[in-house]
């Protein structure tokens, strides 16, 4: 690998090993010890440029993206969020390998955690509360399925990860109330590994315009459905129809069977193949309702999964009620439509074929999710349950969730929101209540560019734009698909590649 490449790897382990499939990492944990963070820092850059300007750019983007987060800013004291990833040993689980083989790689990442434990310690002196109550859950959940009576790894792996837990709950109560990271970090943030200069007024003023547009989608579906209905009144009632707690799995794994089909069947994407599994999701990651974890594009090949996460059983009643809402009958076909086909799952298997390393192993985040969100209205362009407005009631729904999420991340991180004006938030324009409503509002304080959904799906509704003025007569959906595709996970500042190529001279 190439050196520059190789030195980006090395500042982000847990990514490398599990989405890019980069198995040496096995049994590894990154040192995010401040010392360890500096002497990653400074290997940074250290090589020629790379032959072709866009994998160049796309390069140079993610180097500037951890002089930004971890330099600058020093995410890595302020977030539990990198030390758990870190920790996790979720990805072995995965059909990468013989078991036998990944067993002993978790040993080995397992026999590892006290050092790991030792430096997140000694860099976690700037934790809020609000990001350590958001995530001691998930802290918490790193110790399911260990038994310290069964190996002396395990046992010295619990005692760490209970001085961890220790820690993060001692910021929870005691921490900076303030998670803000300010106006200037956050733009810093967003668009160091994005190639762009931000400008948070203008995204959101556009964050606005967005949540009105889809204001009137959801309520020219609702018409369709029910005339003369209330939004707000039609989608309450539509969210509490959905499976029980023992039934949202079944409902997913049926689903995930007919966007896949229907994907393949209308030309959409270029890759449809593969296996996705839909599993419950472990409990170090149940801080997501749902996720992909897909057959990463430097491993063997091998299944997808599709991680859904019921309510706990121990909550009330009242709240698993609530929970469910987020799986309801309208939502979840959406819901898998982002995780599965045209999204993320489809979108997994074209970056195992992307041309060059640097498109199949740096993955813009912003374009993964965007990609992922502008697949559900493609969905309903294309007909896609065309003869039930449910469908796109619930693609109006969850994208006034994610552009609620993109003003939250502007305002808590800019001071404007505190966490409850942030819930309250998610109850008016994302129709969300309860622990749901709270759990998106607590993700912002340890996610701050959440907000990426909207901003990645509007880039790429701009870019098909451009394509079909260029194009003309010319422009399919696949065509450009296919050429985003061939990009892998780019740079938001960089997808125009897609419709008009650099010079490679």
């Amino acid at each position: 690998m190439d050196a520059r490449l190789r030195a980006v790897c090395d500042l982000m382990v847990p990514e490398a090993r599990e989405f890019a499939g980069l198995h040496d990492y096995d049994g590894q944990v990154q040192d995010l010890s401040p010392d360890g963070v500096r002497r990653g820092l400074a290997a940074l850059g250290n090589g020629p440029p790379l032959a072709h300007p866009h994998d160049e750019a796309h390069l140079a983007a993610f180097e500037q993206l951890h002089r930004v987060g971890l330099g600058e800013l020093e995410l890595h004291r302020r977030n539990v969020l990198p030390h758990l990833a870190n920790l996790d040993l979720a990805s072995y689980d995965k059909d990468y390998a013989p078991a036998a083989e990944r067993a002993t790689a978790r040993t080995r990442h397992l026999a590892r955690w006290p050092a790991a434990v030792d430096a997140a310690l000694a860099a976690l002196d700037r934790l809020s509360a609000p990001v350590a109550a958001a995530l001691t859950d998930a802290v918490r959940g790193l110790a399911a399925g260990l038994d310290s009576d069964r190996s002396e790894v395990e046992a010295r792996a619990l005692a760490a990860q209970g001085r961890f837990l220790a820690h993060v709950r001692r910021c929870a109560e005691n921490g900076d109330p303030n998670a803000a990271l300010g106006a200037d970090a956050l733009a810093r943030l967003l668009g160091s590994g994005e190639a762009l200069e931000v400008d948070l007024g203008a995204l959101a003023r556009r964050a606005d315009a967005e949540r009105d547009r889809l204001r009137a989608m959801l309520t020219e579906a609702c018409d369709r459905l029910a005339p003369g209905r209330p939004p707000a009144e039609l989608v309450a009632e539509l969210v509490a129809d959905h499976p029980g707690p023992d039934g949202v799995l079944d409902e997913a794994r049926a689903l995930t069977a007919e966007v896949i089909a229907y994907t393949r069947a209308r030309h959409l994407v270029p890759h449809t193949d593969g296996e996705c599994r839909v599993e419950p999701s472990p409990e170090s990651r149940r801080w997501a309702m749902a996720m992909l974890t897909p057959a990463a594009p430097e491993e063997p090949d091998g299944p997808s999964y599709y991680y859904v996460t019921p309510p706990d059983p121990s909550w009330p009643a009242a709240e698993q009620e609530e929970w469910l809402s987020v799986f309801s009958r309208t939502t979840l076909p959406v819901i898998t439509a982002h995780e599965v086909a045209p999204g993320h799952f489809t979108h997994c298997r074209s970056l195992r074929v992307a041309p060059t390393p640097v498109r199949r192993i740096l993955a813009g985040a912003t374009f993964i999710e965007g990609w992922a969100h502008y697949a559900e209205e493609l969905f309903v362009e294309d007909g896609f349950h065309a003869d039930d407005p449910r469908f796109a009631i619930g693609v109006a729904v969850e994208a006034l969730i994610r552009v609620t999420r993109f003003a939250c991340a502007i305002g808590i991180h800019t001071g404007a929101m505190t966490v409850d004006d942030a819930a309250a938030r998610f109850g008016t324009d994302g129709f969300l209540a309860g622990p749901a409503a709270r759990s998106e509002a607590m993700r912002g304080t340890f996610d701050p560019t959440y907000g990426r959904y909207t901003w990645g799906k509007l880039a790429i509704r701009d870019l098909r734009t451009q394509a079909r003025r260029l194009w003309g007569a010319d422009y399919t959906d696949l065509r450009l698909h296919t050429a985003l595709m061939e990009l892998g996970s780019p740079p938001l500042g960089l997808i125009g590649t897609a419709v008009s190529p650099p010079r490679s001279d």
